[in-house]
């Protein structure tokens, strides 16, 4: 398979070019555009005692496996049941390979209380303001596709608008991006170049991870079993969408899957 992520990148560089004229990032920051809710707080919700840890996605399709579910499958249904025990929402906006948009991000932010992510490919601090106007609480900086210098400089500029940061990586020398003002290590599954997916990749990587900063893990993720060999490994935070979004009904899915996590928790 093609190298992915090198495609939806030369696809956001120009996506994105023509909104920046439309609205500078000026506008953003100083016309009243971000969202004035007190931003909430992903780290503390993975770091609350008895937390599930589950940080449910919101995705319509993805480059490998098409469409999970079309624009006709209304937002608000699947997240209201996410938000009842979940520890934070994740929301795919982008739009060419993942068949979202920022309206999906806004529905998710007015009918839950948990925080929400804006998941998609962030390449420019635009984007960053662009998210914080939109309603989001958290944002992804992917060190596949950025340099050290743009981790610090985008993880430093959303601290200071108030969201918190996830680093994804997906291997261990991807671990130099990190820095301080990151909020959270992501370990992801999935590897975005040949979207392979192996478990093994977040165990082996929990080990080298800097204390400090709550790790999570993303993709791959598919029964109630790996989410406790996960956190017995050493991870706070769970990132499941497929899972649920390849199902007629995610919510029921969603709901299946915490009866069987609670039952698993409570036997030992």
């Amino acid at each position: 398979m093609d190298n992915i992520l090198e495609k939806i990148i030369t696809t956001k560089k120009k996506e994105i070019e023509p909104f920046k004229l439309l609205s500078p990032i000026e506008r953003f920051e100083q016309d009243g555009f971000f969202w004035q809710i007190r931003n909430r707080s992903l780290v503390q919700n993975l770091l609350m005692p008895g937390s599930t840890g589950i940080i449910a996605e919101f995705k319509r399709k993805s480059p490998s496996k098409g469409w999970f579910q079309t624009k006709e499958l209304e937002v608000e249904p699947v997240v209201t049941v996410y938000d009842k025990s979940a520890a934070g929402i994740s929301v795919l906006t982008d739009t060419e390979y993942f068949g979202g948009d920022l309206d999906d991000l806004i529905q998710t932010k007015v009918v839950t209380d948990v925080p929400v992510l804006r998941k998609d490919f962030i390449i420019d601090r635009w984007q960053i303001a662009e998210s914080k106007a939109f309603g989001a609480d958290v944002i992804l900086l992917i060190a596949a596709c950025l340099s050290p210098k743009e981790v610090k400089e985008f993880a430093g500029y959303a601290k200071s608008i108030g969201l918190e940061t996830i680093l994804e990586i997906h291997h261990e020398q991807e671990l130099s991006h990190y820095c301080e003002d990151v909020s959270i290590v992501g370990v992801n599954n999935r590897n975005l170049k040949t979207f392979e997916t192996d478990i093994k990749t977040s165990l082996e990587l929990i080990k080298k991870i800097p204390d400090g900063k709550p790790a999570i893990t993303e993709s791959g993720i598919s029964n109630a079993a790996t989410v406790l060999t996960l956190r017995t490994a050493g991870f706070k935070g769970f990132l499941i969408g497929e899972h649920f979004m390849k199902e007629e009904k995610p919510w029921e899915a969603y709901q299946k899957f915490i009866t069987e996590l609670n039952s698993l928790e409570n036997k030992i």
